[in-house]
């Protein structure tokens, strides 16, 4: 009887710190996720009025302008690690 009223007082305090643990992490993550996701939309924002006013074509749109970049970025690494090879 007192194994068991032991038992029962321990399996009580297991609960209420497994509990209070998730709690705090809920907690945390949560702020953790609203903050990143606070500065990550802002970069964005960011990048988009960039791309916007100084590297967009006439009638194109950011994410075009975008994916222009990068295929553009892509070819001139090419290039380059194409001129390191011949040079070895």
């Amino acid at each position: 009887m007192a194994k068991s009223k032991l038992v029962e007082a321990n399996k009580k305090i297991e609960e209420a710190v497994l509990g209070g643990y998730k709690k705090i992490e809920e907690g945390v993550v949560g702020g953790y996720k609203k903050i990143e996701n606070g500065v990550v939309g802002g970069f964005n924002e960011m990048t988009d009025k960039f791309v916007d006013n100084y590297l967009t074509k006439d009638g194109e749109s950011v994410e075009d302008a975008k994916k222009r970049l990068s295929v553009e970025q892509k070819t001139r690494e090419e290039k380059i690690k194409n001129e390191i090879e011949e040079r070895k």
